[in-house]
């Protein structure tokens, strides 16, 4: 692979005072499962909107698939598929009726489109579900219909923003098999997901974006060495009274380099340095913590990368401010 599917120098993103996407530059190979993750509010998304040309960047560019995101926004989409966290089809029509509609959308021959349902239908194995309501189908079937949508122009280029998010585990198989099979057709990928199994699994590379920056970017292997070669060590623990209260006092902590809550009595702990484990244990036995087990991780995951080059602090981060809180009661609706 020669060519680039996508390069990205300097791009950035500014709402107002806020640099969402901050002087990004990084590339995609052709034929390349590309792994992007980051914490909510660490820049992916819009990242992703301004390289499906729905979000015009505030300085710097990018190219895809060889045109300028700005300059050539039309030939751009033409080149790109986009599978969407929420499904884009219209319940009340069959398969076949979804994709001739966004078919005809693409602008595409009416020959042309019968030929690509018939294939696509077969990729995912819907072929005898061709003419069945997408309202008799489970979330799984619709999402395979939701995926082959984007394939329906033969996009060399396809982002796949949380395809497996919701689904069994039968079914999340299925759909990785499918992306495999979509990109051993020769179709780069861009794959973001918060599942960080499915990226080792998938991706030929990952970055990991953090405040609007590449905090790393490497294959899945090369960045788990990275945590193997370093004097960090992660620790999962189960803690029979776990609070709220008693992470955020874990964080204090400097050798603490991460923290995820994984459920009601267990948390994972990046730290550094020798006495880290020592360090760990005092303080939660000061804040009256009930220690069950300790597991030292001998082999380092994504997800333990991922902690640790993001830090401690949540992210979860609401599309809106906050409504104001009513006082007292509240005025009765009007009846029109």
């Amino acid at each position: 692979m020669t060519e680039h599917a996508i390069k990205l120098n300097n791009l950035t993103k500014k709402f107002g005072d806020f640099t969402a996407v901050d002087n990004l530059s990084l590339h995609v190979e052709e034929g390349e499962i590309f792994g992007f993750l980051g914490p909510n509010g660490a820049g992916k998304s819009t990242t992703i909107r301004m390289l499906c040309t729905l979000a015009q960047p505030t300085s710097g560019s990018a190219l895809v698939s060889g045109y300028d995101l700005v300059e050539d926004s039309a030939k751009v989409r033409k080149e790109i598929g986009l599978v969407a966290e929420k499904m884009i089809m219209y319940d009340t029509l069959t398969a076949a009726e979804n994709l001739r509609f966004f078919g005809k959308l693409y602008d595409m021959p009416k020959e042309k489109i019968e030929l690509r349902i018939d294939e696509l239908l077969e990729l995912v194995d819907m072929q005898e579900w061709k003419n069945t309501q997408i309202n008799k189908f489970s979330t799984g079937m619709k999402q395979r219909i939701n995926v082959i949508r984007a394939l329906l122009p033969e996009p060399k280029i396809l982002f796949m923003d949380e395809p497996t998010l919701g689904l069994d585990p039968q079914t999340t198989f299925s759909i990785r098999e499918i992306i495999r099979n979509i990109n051993n057709n020769g179709v780069t990928v861009i794959l973001t997901t918060h599942a960080m199994t499915e990226a080792e699994a998938l991706s030929d590379r990952v970055a990991i974006i953090d405040h609007g920056k590449i905090a790393a970017l490497d294959t899945p292997e090369n960045l788990k060495n990275m945590l193997v070669n370093s004097d960090i060590t992660i620790f999962t623990m189960k803690i029979m009274n776990l609070s709220s209260k008693l992470i955020e006092q874990l964080k204090t902590l400097k050798i603490v380099t991460a923290i995820a809550q994984q459920d009601d009595h267990h948390i994972k702990i990046s730290a550094t340095g020798k006495d880290a484990l020592n360090q760990i244990i005092d303080k939660i036995r000061l804040e009256g913590g009930d220690i069950f087990s300790i597991v030292n991780s001998n082999e380092s995951t994504l997800e333990d990368v991922f902690l640790t080059v993001t830090g401690k602090e949540m992210r979860d981060q609401a599309t809106e401010k906050p409504a104001p809180v009513q006082h007292g009661h509240a005025p009765k609706a009007r009846v029109r």
